[in-house]
């Protein structure tokens, strides 16, 4: 598989924001319900913390899973991207993982879920 840590697999190209998230089922669930979001996979909450952040980001959003292991490294990633003047936004799901909600509560609630969450310099892209 090569060298993973400070990468991730790259569903969408970035933006000057990126949604970044542990697993692919996660993120890919996410931009299902959001398409107008750039989202990348770290595939693991180790990785997650470890991702190194890509030039020109202004606004990063770390969709955790409902763990602590999840929390610690959205945390982690967070601090990183705060350090370097990027803002930070960290999702929550109302489950374990933004598959969960997808799968229990359909694309338009987690969008409404979601809305909530998101920045209001990028709640346009909800609509996309």
């Amino acid at each position: 598989m090569g060298h993973l840590l400070g990468n991730a697999v790259r569903l969408t190209p970035q933006d000057d924001i990126l949604v970044i998230g542990e697993g692919i089922e996660t993120m890919l669930s996410l931009s299902e319900a959001i398409p107008g979001l750039p989202v990348w996979a770290a595939l693991s909450s180790g990785h997650l913390g470890a991702v190194l952040l890509p030039e020109g980001l202004k606004r990063l959003y770390v969709a955790i899973d409902r763990d602590p292991a999840g929390q610690r490294a959205a945390e982690k990633l967070s601090n990183r991207a705060s350090e370097v003047g990027i803002g930070c936004h960290v999702l929550e799901p109302r489950l374990g993982d933004f598959n969960d909600d997808l799968r229990a509560n359909g694309k338009d609630a987690l969008r409404q879920h979601l809305a909530g969450q998101i920045g209001s310099e990028d709640r346009h892209r909800l609509l996309s």
